[in-house]
């Protein structure tokens, strides 16, 4: 399965004199590596990004001057000096370093995958994960993204929102079917967020992933509102979602109130 990728920032508008523009075009030759396309040629690179071959050649070197980027005779790959940039995230957040444990722990007494996500545009973005030990075709890791709509996370994020922070966002994507259950009427999205919204949860079953239930609750800052969310995902053959609420949704709950607990005596 293809992953989305993040917006493409050559083609926003340049807002004034702020935008630095070849700035803008280095975050998009790193962003136009990924787990499906881990290398690249130069033409790769400038056909993915729409830059000319001569702008992605002075950015490719740029990076491998800088240690981010490496060369293979003709392919170009990123380092592991990327992950620099996503850390000083990371570690500048009150919730990560306390989300791991309590996540492996509820990944020990599940048996099932657990991740948390923030809400960025119209994606989620991954920022912890734990995963069991099964394997489905989706690959997802810290920084991976995926689409708000059709994810336990995504909507369980929305829920928190005013319908007019969320809304516009549902109707200005051309929203792609990933499996013969997604649900793709704006009104039907609408009522499942609102069900999460009632419920304090959300169990999306098969929309992304062929085989794959999840289930997600937020995690409440200081002022109670949605700072992440917190999930488990398991398999259609282990788990519908009536056994999935009754018997996981106990656990996870206390998981997303111990990581809340904590950012609040943090904040």
């Amino acid at each position: 399965m293809k992953l989305p990728q993040a917006p493409d920032e050559l083609d926003a508008p340049a807002p004034g004199d702020g935008y630095v523009q070849s700035f803008a075009r280095g975050l998009a030759v790193i962003r136009c590596f990924s787990a499906e396309r881990p290398q690249q040629t130069l033409t790769q690179v400038a056909q993915t990004t729409g830059l000319t071959r001569a702008g992605a050649r002075r950015i490719l070197l740029t990076l491998q001057t800088l240690g981010y980027v490496r060369a293979d005779q003709r392919h170009f790959q990123l380092t592991p000096r990327i992950l620099e940039l996503g850390y000083a995230y990371l570690s500048a957040q009150p919730l990560w370093d306390v989300a791991e444990p309590v996540m492996q722990a509820l990944t020990a007494r599940t048996g099932e995958s657990t991740s948390a996500a923030v809400l960025d545009g119209d994606d989620i973005v991954y920022v912890a994960r734990v995963p069991a030990q099964k394997f489905l075709r989706l690959s997802l890791g810290v920084g991976s993204r995926l689409p708000a709509f059709c994810t336990s996370l995504g909507r369980v994020l929305w829920a928190d929102l005013p319908d007019a922070h969320w809304r516009p966002s549902l109707q200005r994507q051309r929203l792609k079917a990933y499996t013969s259950r997604t649900l793709l009427d704006a009104s039907d999205i609408a009522d499942r967020v609102a069900q999460a919204r009632k419920g304090g949860y959300c169990i999306v079953v098969e929309e992304l992933e062929e085989g794959l239930i999840s289930m997600a609750v937020p995690i409440a800052g200081r002022d109670g509102r949605a700072v992440a969310a917190l999930n488990v995902s398991s398999q259609t053959s282990r788990y519908g979602p009536r056994a999935m609420q009754k018997e996981l949704l106990p656990a996870l709950q206390e998981a997303a109130e111990e990581i809340s607990a904590v950012i609040r005596q943090r904040a």
